[in-house]
């Protein structure tokens, strides 16, 4: 079985005075690294779990689900990524985070859907420089605890800014420097950019995280190999699979690679998490945030049995449409307990 190019991972990463656990963090994600998913994968082994973005004009009207997203997950250093595109904004919203209890502030350069970057807030701030580094200087004078910031690699092709970007954060005082290998016109298509990474990590001397397309063990080598980085971030590779970021720290450690959990624990794991979320948003609202976590995790579950995709498509519309939570769980069992027969049956062929 092969073993990480990378057993210094091993170490711990310094982030502003700060000692993270390990160097494999989970990424922001609106609507998915609510306080009750970044729980799940903090206690599965991820270094360090990020915040939804959360808007500081939201913050600072006070609005409740704003608030919500800023609560802290209970484990670990409570990080938490603020947007915005006024500096008088960006240090109120610092704030508020700082007194929730915030022991990172991370800023958002790096979103790239349409309705967040036509309010010139996320990766249209690559667009401006100067007027990003507005907002990173009000950001850490506001801000009474380490500052990070997290970036695509510009706004399209003809523009590749990052390391520019990266240096003049660094010298406003920011500690750490996340880049996703894509521009924001890429949205998600293609294939992240890992090697565009190392010319950010040779423009600075903080640490820089990479991210983007880390689905597997390998591609977390494969990764730092190209980039020179000193951790990866993880986001929609851990969909459906909270445990993915505690594995890949474990391997980049030097330990065996790792399969994923038996079809019993991810059940367990799926019923918490949607029970958690439930607790955490109410029910209404709860519902609709775990129903995208069910769908991966039966997507996940069906991976591991060798399930087909009619038996997946089948158990997908049965879960999904049920009436109510408790029908929602009886339904999930079910699934479950078909999987495991579907994998008894592959191994029996076998």
């Amino acid at each position: 079985m092969r073993a990480s190019k990378f057993p210094r991972f091993v170490s711990r990463l310094d982030v502003g005075g700060l000692t993270i656990a390990n160097r494999v963090f989970l990424a922001p994600m609106s609507g998915v690294t609510d306080a009750p998913f970044r729980r799940l994968a903090a206690r599965l082994g991820a270094g360090l779990v990020v915040s939804e973005m959360t808007a500081c004009a939201a913050l600072a009207a006070g609005k409740r689900d704003a608030k919500l997203r800023v609560e802290a997950s209970g484990t670990g250093y409570h990080v938490v990524q603020i947007a915005g595109c006024e500096a008088r904004w960006m240090a109120e919203g610092a704030r508020i985070v700082a007194d929730c209890g915030a022991a990172i502030i991370d800023i958002n350069m790096g979103c790239p859907a349409r309705h967040v970057t036509n309010g010139w807030s996320g990766s249209a701030l690559m667009r401006d420089l100067d007027q990003a580094i507005s907002l990173v200087d009000a950001t850490v004078a506001a801000a009474p605890v380490p500052v990070t910031l997290k970036m695509r690699l510009g706004w399209d092709d003809h523009s590749v800014n990052a390391p520019e970007l990266a240096r003049r954060a660094q010298g406003s005082g920011v500690k750490l420097i996340t880049v996703h290998g894509r521009t924001r016109c890429q949205f998600y298509k293609g294939s992240a950019d890992w090697t565009a990474v190392r010319a950010v990590k040779q423009a600075v001397s903080i640490p820089v995280v990479v991210n983007g397309d880390i689905m597997t063990c390998y591609d977390a080598d494969t990764a730092l190999a190209r980039s020179g980085a000193d951790a990866v971030m993880i986001g929609r590779g851990a969909q459906g699979r909270p445990w993915f970021p505690g594995q890949v720290a474990r391997y980049l450690a030097g330990c065996p690679l790792e399969g994923p959990p038996g079809l019993a624990a991810q059940l367990e794991l799926i019923r918490v998490l949607y029970e958690e979320m439930l607790c955490h948003h109410g029910e209404r609202i709860g519902v609709k945030h775990a129903r995208k976590h069910v769908g991966w995790a039966l997507d996940t579950a069906a991976k591991t049995a060798g399930a087909a995709c009619e038996t997946l498509r089948d158990l997908r519309s049965r879960v999904l449409t049920a009436p109510s939570p408790r029908e929602t769980l009886c339904r999930l069992a079910e699934a479950f307990d078909v999987l495991s027969s579907r994998a008894r049956d592959r191994e029996a062929a076998a």
